[in-house]
């Protein structure tokens, strides 16, 4: 049941009270970071998305039914949200693999532009076969989407020293696959 403290406030926001905007977010915006905090890794990321919420609530206000409570509509916005973020953040991962490929497709001379099935399919087994540093180094950079200086924080090394380990990686990366591609 919908009190009358909601629908007042409803009614305003729509109507576009700003102040009335801010008692919302003052009331539910515990709520809305708590639930996206509770499924992130990082605060800050939670921080933007709560962001991102209330700015897509007080877009879509004049949609709002008014015999419905605002903090499930506002839950009902998070899990939108959140779940648009994965897939960019997925994405953003499967383009930073993709560019791993056609570096390594390039070094094994396959063709340009096409990935090819063999090397996709023996490239797990190839990372495997890498030392742990140069591994690590190697999915911060291409998964991770990384900068060389970060990942050199990350693992106590210059970033010179991080260049020729991803360098030597990629190398070896190759002449694994060259190995495999031949064995098939």
């Amino acid at each position: 049941m919908v009190s009358a403290v909601d629908q007042e406030l409803m009614r305003r926001v729509v109507e576009g009270d700003r102040t009335a905007f801010s008692q919302v977010i003052d009331l539910h915006q515990r709520a809305v970071y708590g639930f996206l905090r509770a499924r992130l890794a990082q605060p800050a990321d939670a921080d933007d998305l709560a962001q991102e919420v209330f700015l897509r609530f007080y877009e879509a206000r004049a949609r709002f039914d008014s015999t419905s409570l605002i903090r499930p509509w506002l839950l009902g916005i998070a899990r939108n949200v959140l779940r648009e973020w994965i897939r960019q953040v997925r994405r953003r991962r499967e383009v930073g693999w993709t560019e791993l490929c056609f570096e390594l497709e390039t070094l094994t001379g396959g063709a340009a532009g096409a990935l090819d099935a063999d090397v996709l399919e023996n490239l797990p087994q190839c990372l495997e076969s890498l030392g742990p540093s140069a591994r690590q180094a190697i999915e911060l950079k291409y998964r991770a989407e990384q900068k060389l200086c970060d990942i050199g924080t990350t693992l106590r090394r210059s970033e010179g020293a991080i260049k020729l380990l991803v360098h030597r990686a990629r190398l070896a990366l190759k002449s694994c696959l060259e190995r495999k591609l031949k064995q098939t």
